[in-house]
């Protein structure tokens, strides 16, 4: 199986989000908006519930790591995360399953769910729930070039698994070889 590739363009992300904003629920734009803003699996995600995003962080204990953890979000994140739990208990999932709300989302509708908005932005890489998770670092690494926060922050044992995993040192390397000619 092939591993799946970060949304690299903010076009394209742009895009997604005015898609599913337009053409499907709120609790499918907040998924993405929320995946590619934190950088979370999608598995700790799903299992979220409103008590759990209440204060400006996300309180979660992840499946994979068995690890707490408090991750904050901005302010304009956590603005949209505010307006979308309004009204809703505490204990409700965040992404509720729309068949059973009493149960969440789940792994394989996040990816119809985000595959399908990805087609339709024209996004042409390899899809899947863990695109949020790569996008998130790949745009984060971008943006602050700190692999060690960033390292830390997935959980990696070192910074170049971590360039790796969000597709970093592949651009790197097509950057510098696609000029070289000697």
């Amino acid at each position: 199986m092939q591993g799946v590739e970060p949304i690299r363009d903010i076009g394209k992300l742009e895009c997604i989000r005015g898609w599913l904003l337009k053409n499907g629920h709120y609790r499918d734009y907040l998924l993405f908006v929320l995946g590619t803003n934190t950088g979370l699996r999608v598995s700790d995600l799903l299992s979220l519930k409103v008590k759990d995003v209440k204060d400006g962080y996300i309180r979660l204990r992840e499946k994979k790591t068995k690890k707490n953890r408090k991750h904050s979000m901005s302010p304009q994140l956590f603005a949209q995360v505010k307006e979308y739990i309004h009204g809703k208990d505490d204990d409700d999932y965040l992404f509720p399953s729309l068949r059973n709300p009493n149960r969440p989302l789940d792994r394989h509708q996040a990816y119809r769910i985000i595959n399908r908005a990805a087609r339709a932005c024209g996004v042409k890489d390899r899809i899947g729930t863990h695109t949020l998770r790569k996008t998130f670092g790949y745009h984060f690494y971008r943006r602050y070039g700190d692999v060690a926060i960033l390292q830390e922050i997935f959980n990696h044992s070192s910074p170049s698994i971590t360039l790796r995993y969000i597709g970093v040192k592949q651009d790197e390397i097509d950057e510098k070889t696609r000029d070289f000619f000697i």
